[in-house]
Protein backbone atom coordinates (compact mmCIF):
# COMPACT_ATOMS: atom_id res chain seq x y z
CA UNK A 1 0.00 0.00 0.00
CA UNK A 2 1.26 3.25 -0.85
CA UNK A 3 0.90 6.07 1.52
CA UNK A 4 -1.13 9.11 -0.08
CA UNK A 5 -0.71 12.33 1.87
CA UNK A 6 -3.38 14.65 2.88
CA UNK A 7 -3.58 17.58 0.50
CA UNK A 8 -6.04 19.61 -0.56
CA UNK A 9 -8.56 18.02 -3.05
CA UNK A 10 -8.57 19.74 -6.83
CA UNK A 11 -11.49 21.22 -7.32
CA UNK A 12 -11.61 20.31 -10.79
CA UNK A 13 -13.30 17.61 -12.41
CA UNK A 14 -10.09 16.02 -14.57
CA UNK A 15 -7.10 17.78 -13.41
CA UNK A 16 -4.97 16.15 -10.71
CA UNK A 17 -1.77 15.65 -9.38
CA UNK A 18 1.38 14.60 -10.92
CA UNK A 19 3.74 12.19 -9.01
CA UNK A 20 6.89 14.00 -9.22
CA UNK A 21 9.13 11.62 -6.84
CA UNK A 22 8.51 8.18 -5.10
CA UNK A 23 10.37 6.93 -2.04
CA UNK A 24 9.04 3.34 -0.68
CA UNK A 25 5.84 3.68 -0.05
CA UNK A 26 5.90 7.38 -0.29
CA UNK A 27 5.21 9.92 -2.69
CA UNK A 28 5.38 13.36 -3.98
CA UNK A 29 2.98 15.37 -5.51
CA UNK A 30 2.99 18.71 -7.93
CA UNK A 31 0.28 20.95 -7.88
CA UNK A 32 -3.18 20.56 -9.39
CA UNK A 33 -2.88 20.53 -12.99
CA UNK A 34 -3.55 18.32 -16.45
CA UNK A 35 -2.11 14.95 -15.92
CA UNK A 36 0.65 14.03 -18.18
CA UNK A 37 -0.48 12.38 -21.19
CA UNK A 38 -0.84 8.71 -20.92
CA UNK A 39 -1.88 9.78 -17.35
CA UNK A 40 -5.83 10.25 -15.48
CA UNK A 41 -6.59 10.48 -11.94
CA UNK A 42 -7.46 8.23 -9.36
CA UNK A 43 -10.27 8.29 -6.48
CA UNK A 44 -7.40 10.62 -4.61
CA UNK A 45 -6.79 12.89 -7.54
CA UNK A 46 -3.26 11.81 -8.46
CA UNK A 47 -2.25 11.11 -11.72
CA UNK A 48 -1.38 7.32 -12.41
CA UNK A 49 -0.37 5.71 -15.83
CA UNK A 50 -3.71 4.16 -18.04
CA UNK A 51 -2.86 0.43 -17.97
CA UNK A 52 -6.73 -0.61 -18.68
CA UNK A 53 -7.65 -1.32 -22.28
CA UNK A 54 -10.40 0.79 -23.89
CA UNK A 55 -14.01 -0.12 -23.65
CA UNK A 56 -16.27 -0.97 -27.04
CA UNK A 57 -17.43 2.59 -26.68
CA UNK A 58 -14.01 4.01 -26.68
CA UNK A 59 -12.79 2.33 -29.47
CA UNK A 60 -15.98 3.39 -31.24
CA UNK A 61 -15.45 6.73 -30.86
CA UNK A 62 -11.66 6.75 -32.21
CA UNK A 63 -13.19 5.28 -35.04
CA UNK A 64 -15.56 7.60 -35.72
CA UNK A 65 -12.52 10.32 -35.13
CA UNK A 66 -10.62 8.22 -38.00
CA UNK A 67 -13.68 8.19 -40.35
CA UNK A 68 -14.33 11.97 -40.16
CA UNK A 69 -10.97 12.75 -42.47
CA UNK A 70 -12.34 9.55 -44.93
CA UNK A 71 -15.98 11.19 -45.36
CA UNK A 72 -14.82 14.26 -45.79
CA UNK A 73 -12.13 13.22 -48.57
CA UNK A 74 -15.10 11.23 -50.20
CA UNK A 75 -16.81 14.95 -50.42
CA UNK A 76 -13.97 16.89 -51.86
CA UNK A 77 -13.50 14.44 -54.28
CA UNK A 78 -16.92 14.66 -55.34
CA UNK A 79 -18.37 11.57 -54.15
CA UNK A 80 -21.67 13.06 -53.50
CA UNK A 81 -21.81 15.03 -57.07
CA UNK A 82 -22.90 18.24 -56.32
CA UNK A 83 -13.41 12.30 -19.08
CA UNK A 84 -11.65 11.46 -21.64
CA UNK A 85 -8.37 12.69 -23.31
CA UNK A 86 -7.51 11.04 -26.32
CA UNK A 87 -4.65 12.56 -27.47
CA UNK A 88 -4.27 9.61 -29.97
CA UNK A 89 -6.83 11.86 -32.11
CA UNK A 90 -3.78 14.23 -32.73
CA UNK A 91 -1.22 11.94 -33.62
CA UNK A 92 -3.52 10.34 -35.98
CA UNK A 93 -4.44 13.81 -37.31
CA UNK A 94 -0.38 14.31 -37.77
CA UNK A 95 0.32 10.97 -39.70
CA UNK A 96 -3.00 11.26 -42.03
CA UNK A 97 -1.52 14.59 -42.81
CA UNK A 98 2.22 13.74 -43.71
CA UNK A 99 1.23 10.66 -45.49
CA UNK A 100 -1.36 12.58 -47.37
CA UNK A 101 1.14 15.02 -48.64
CA UNK A 102 3.62 12.99 -49.37
CA UNK A 103 2.03 9.82 -51.17
CA UNK A 104 -1.66 11.54 -52.32
CA UNK A 105 0.08 13.47 -54.92
CA UNK A 106 1.85 10.22 -56.95
CA UNK A 107 -1.32 8.43 -56.50
CA UNK A 108 -3.65 11.04 -58.03
CA UNK A 109 -1.45 11.55 -60.31
CA UNK A 110 -1.54 8.07 -61.54
CA UNK A 111 -5.04 7.03 -61.09
CA UNK A 112 -6.93 10.27 -61.78
CA UNK A 113 -5.46 11.28 -64.90
CA UNK A 114 -8.45 11.95 -66.95
CA UNK A 115 -9.56 14.57 -64.60
CA UNK A 116 -8.90 18.16 -64.59
CA UNK A 117 -5.16 19.53 -62.47
CA UNK A 118 -7.60 21.72 -60.08
CA UNK A 119 -10.10 18.59 -60.18
CA UNK A 120 -7.34 16.04 -59.23
CA UNK A 121 -5.33 18.20 -56.36
CA UNK A 122 -9.10 19.60 -55.02
CA UNK A 123 -9.18 16.70 -51.90
CA UNK A 124 -5.63 17.81 -51.08
CA UNK A 125 -6.33 21.65 -50.65
CA UNK A 126 -9.41 20.92 -48.93
CA UNK A 127 -7.18 18.77 -46.66
CA UNK A 128 -5.25 21.78 -45.65
CA UNK A 129 -8.34 23.04 -44.20
CA UNK A 130 -10.32 20.44 -42.38
CA UNK A 131 -7.70 18.95 -40.94
CA UNK A 132 -6.59 22.07 -38.96
CA UNK A 133 -10.48 22.25 -38.40
CA UNK A 134 -10.59 18.62 -37.28
CA UNK A 135 -7.70 19.19 -34.11
CA UNK A 136 -9.67 22.64 -33.22
CA UNK A 137 -12.42 20.56 -32.71
CA UNK A 138 -10.77 18.19 -30.95
CA UNK A 139 -8.55 20.07 -28.81
CA UNK A 140 -11.98 22.46 -27.37
CA UNK A 141 -14.86 19.99 -27.88
CA UNK A 142 -13.13 16.80 -27.46
CA UNK A 143 -14.91 15.82 -24.45
CA UNK A 144 -18.53 16.54 -26.19
CA UNK A 145 -17.86 14.72 -29.21
CA UNK A 146 -16.92 11.73 -26.92
CA UNK A 147 -21.01 11.95 -26.02
CA UNK A 148 -22.54 13.09 -28.67
CA UNK A 149 -20.73 11.45 -31.68
CA UNK A 150 -23.06 8.77 -32.08
CA UNK A 151 -26.09 10.93 -32.46
CA UNK A 152 -23.71 13.12 -35.16
CA UNK A 153 -23.17 10.12 -37.16
CA UNK A 154 -27.08 9.08 -37.54
CA UNK A 155 -28.08 13.44 -38.37
CA UNK A 156 -25.50 13.49 -40.87
CA UNK A 157 -25.68 10.63 -42.24
CA UNK A 158 -29.92 10.97 -42.77
CA UNK A 159 -28.86 14.57 -44.41
CA UNK A 160 -26.59 14.23 -46.11
CA UNK A 161 -28.38 10.74 -47.92
CA UNK A 162 -31.39 12.71 -48.81
CA UNK A 163 -29.52 15.72 -50.19
CA UNK A 164 -27.41 13.47 -52.20
CA UNK A 165 -30.59 11.49 -53.44
CA UNK A 166 -32.53 14.77 -53.89
CA UNK A 167 -29.24 16.32 -56.11
CA UNK A 168 -29.17 13.22 -58.20
CA UNK A 169 -32.77 13.48 -59.14
CA UNK A 170 -33.10 9.62 -57.47
CA UNK A 171 -36.95 9.24 -57.47
CA UNK A 172 -37.41 5.66 -57.55
CA UNK A 173 -35.69 2.14 -57.37
CA UNK A 174 -35.29 2.32 -60.95
CA UNK A 175 -33.26 5.42 -60.46
CA UNK A 176 -31.39 3.84 -58.50
CA UNK A 177 -30.17 1.43 -60.20
CA UNK A 178 -29.00 3.05 -63.59
CA UNK A 179 -25.49 3.63 -62.07
CA UNK A 180 -23.46 1.79 -59.29
CA UNK A 181 -21.95 5.02 -58.20
CA UNK A 182 -25.15 5.28 -56.17
CA UNK A 183 -25.94 2.31 -54.79
CA UNK A 184 -21.95 2.62 -53.43
CA UNK A 185 -23.27 6.11 -51.93
CA UNK A 186 -26.34 4.42 -50.47
CA UNK A 187 -24.32 1.60 -48.65
CA UNK A 188 -22.09 3.86 -47.67
CA UNK A 189 -24.64 5.61 -45.66
CA UNK A 190 -25.83 2.34 -44.66
CA UNK A 191 -22.69 1.51 -43.12
CA UNK A 192 -22.75 4.98 -41.30
CA UNK A 193 -26.15 4.22 -39.70
CA UNK A 194 -25.31 0.79 -38.93
CA UNK A 195 -21.97 2.18 -37.19
CA UNK A 196 -24.19 5.05 -35.40
CA UNK A 197 -26.89 2.68 -33.91
CA UNK A 198 -24.29 0.36 -32.84
CA UNK A 199 -22.31 3.15 -30.97
CA UNK A 200 -26.17 4.38 -28.97
CA UNK A 201 -26.56 0.88 -28.03
CA UNK A 202 -23.13 -0.20 -27.44
CA UNK A 203 -24.60 -3.91 -27.99
CA UNK A 204 -24.92 -4.80 -24.70
CA UNK A 205 -28.03 -7.04 -24.98
CA UNK A 206 -27.00 -8.78 -28.28
CA UNK A 207 -30.48 -9.74 -28.63
CA UNK A 208 -32.39 -6.49 -27.82
CA UNK A 209 -29.88 -4.41 -29.84
CA UNK A 210 -29.24 -6.78 -33.16
CA UNK A 211 -32.74 -6.00 -34.38
CA UNK A 212 -32.03 -2.70 -34.48
CA UNK A 213 -30.01 -2.93 -37.03
CA UNK A 214 -32.93 -3.44 -39.37
CA UNK A 215 -33.55 0.24 -39.37
CA UNK A 216 -30.56 1.01 -41.09
CA UNK A 217 -32.37 0.62 -44.95
CA UNK A 218 -35.52 3.00 -43.39
CA UNK A 219 -34.50 6.53 -44.33
CA UNK A 220 -33.38 5.45 -47.86
CA UNK A 221 -36.81 3.55 -48.50
CA UNK A 222 -38.87 5.96 -46.97
CA UNK A 223 -37.47 8.81 -49.27
CA UNK A 224 -37.87 6.35 -52.48
CA UNK A 225 -41.45 5.65 -51.61
CA UNK A 226 -42.55 9.48 -50.92
CA UNK A 227 -40.43 11.12 -53.54
CA UNK A 228 -43.07 11.67 -56.15
CA UNK A 229 -45.19 13.34 -53.81
CA UNK A 230 -43.11 16.02 -52.92
CA UNK A 231 -41.25 16.54 -56.53
CA UNK A 232 -40.96 20.14 -56.51
CA UNK A 233 -42.60 20.43 -60.08
CA UNK A 234 -45.64 18.35 -59.51
CA UNK A 235 -46.49 20.79 -55.79
CA UNK A 236 -45.97 23.48 -58.18
CA UNK A 237 -48.60 22.56 -60.91
CA UNK A 238 -50.93 20.88 -58.27
CA UNK A 239 -50.66 24.65 -57.11
CA UNK A 240 -51.24 26.38 -59.95
CA UNK A 241 -54.45 23.99 -60.73
CA UNK A 242 -55.66 24.97 -56.90
CA UNK A 243 -55.21 21.61 -55.82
Amino acid sequence: MQAVAVQPACLGLYCGRAVLAANGSTEMYGDCGVCPRGQKTDDHKICRPCTESPDRYDWLYLGFMAMLPLVLHWFFIEWYSGKKRYTIVFIYYAFCLVLMMLLRPLLVKKIACGLGKSDRFKSIYAALYFFPILTVLQAVGGGLLYYAFPYIILVLSLVTLAVYMSASEVESFKDLLLRKKRLVVLFSHWLLHAYGIISISKLDKLEEDLPLLALVPTPALFYLMTAKYTEPSRILSEGANGH
